[in-house]
């Protein structure tokens, strides 16, 4: 963690002179905001997510890349500022050739986080980053009640400003004009001890944000508290039994291509099909000019099977070397299914060599009797 500390400095009778240095974080703070969340989710692999106070969405952006989650959830009481960056939430052109294992849909909500909606019920993991200090009094003593209480997700994650670093900056009395309060760290902690101790919870206190040299007795720039639900979570039973309670208005709704979907299933085993049966005919080729230069007078298999690019473990070398091999037939090509079923990245989307059949035969041509698929041997 790397910080670059400038010397701000004001104009007095002609002379310049030195007010305070401007502390800048490298990555940016709010950056290490997100990377914390991130590796909370590596390390617990939560299925549902909701971020309460999402803003512009980042964090979401973030966290869509993690494999894990099946759904990202944003919440935001300022209906212009929600999703402002929404483009960065649709897949990419990438998200469709490879799509994700499992489904994964993300849905932006208008809404305060006092609120309660029976649609965030059954979360792993509900973030408030940088979020209970814009509360109003009134809010903030309903906060615990609606998320611990009533949403009561297996983890919560809660980061705020620590006040006990505001003297670092220059001129800083709150952070933003929109904050009502600052805590201190004991503040914070008694705060956050309380509501714990409350609703069941265990939590466990850290930061991000590392003071300069010298000054490490302030603390972390953003304290957080990781809030972890202390014995089994609500079962789904429970969920089902809650009173439905819509009350945020949706926004922004997207699902990702997933091989959870027929279609895309389909999609990604005709193109990765494609692919090998291009990459095998290639072979071939350049295996029969290499005998008709008589470069060569071993007849092997070589060109066959390509063993770069992917790594593949003993035993998947030897299932495609034991697997059937293709062969040509005046100026066609043919690779037999089974052949390509002991490739990984085919039998991973396909759980047999009929189910594959089933899947390419109205997209790729097949010899008579469906065992292989037949394409020309020669580029035209």
């Amino acid at each position: 963690m790397e910080q670059n500390n400038k010397e701000c400095s004001s104009s007095v009778g002609g002379f310049q002179v030195p007010i305070k240095r401007i502390i800048q974080f490298s990555p940016p703070l709010y950056r290490q905001r997100y990377n914390f969340v991130k590796n909370l989710v590596d390390q617990h692999k939560p299925k549902k997510v909701a971020d309460l106070g999402c803003g512009n969405a980042l964090l979401i952006q973030t966290l869509k890349c993690h494999s894990c989650i099946e759904l990202l959830v944003g919440v935001d009481i300022n209906k212009d500022k929600i999703g402002s960056q929404r483009c960065g939430l649709s897949p990419f052109f990438g998200d469709y050739l490879s799509p994700r294992e499992l489904n994964l849909s993300i849905i932006l909500y208008h809404g305060s986080a006092v609120e309660r909606d029976s649609r965030l019920l059954g979360f792993d993991l509900i973030t408030c980053i940088e979020l209970v200090e814009h509360l109003e009094p009134r809010d903030l003593a309903d906060f615990p009640q609606v998320v611990f209480g009533y949403l009561s997700p297996a983890m919560i994650v809660i980061s705020t400003p620590n006040s006990e670093f505001n003297p670092l900056f220059p001129a800083v009395t709150l952070r933003d004009s929109d904050h009502k309060f600052e805590w201190n760290r004991k503040q914070f902690q008694t705060w956050a001890s309380d509501v714990a101790n409350l609703y069941n919870y265990s939590v466990e206190f850290t930061g991000v944000g590392e003071p300069p040299a010298g000054a490490g007795n302030v603390g972390y720039c953003t304290q957080i508290g990781v809030f972890r639900k202390i014995g089994a979570k609500a079962t789904e039973s429970c969920i089902a039994g809650q009173h439905d309670e819509y009350v945020y208005k949706m926004v922004y709704s997207i699902s990702y291509p997933s091989l959870q979907q027929k279609e895309v299933r389909k999609y990604a085993l005709v193109n990765e099909v494609s692919r090998q049966v291009q990459c095998l005919r290639r072979g071939y080729v350049i295996s029969l000019k290499i005998l008709q230069d008589d470069a060569s007078e071993r007849l092997s298999d070589s060109g066959l099977i390509t063993f770069s690019g992917p790594v593949f473990t003993e035993l998947e070398k030897t299932n495609i070397e034991k697997s059937p091999k293709p062969f040509s037939f005046g100026n066609k090509f043919y690779v037999p299914l089974e052949r390509l079923f002991a490739y990984p990245k085919v039998n991973r989307l396909c759980d047999n060599v009929d189910t594959m059949r089933a899947l390419i035969a109205d997209t790729m041509k097949l010899n008579r009797d469906g065992s292989a698929v037949k394409v020309d041997l020669h580029d035209e």
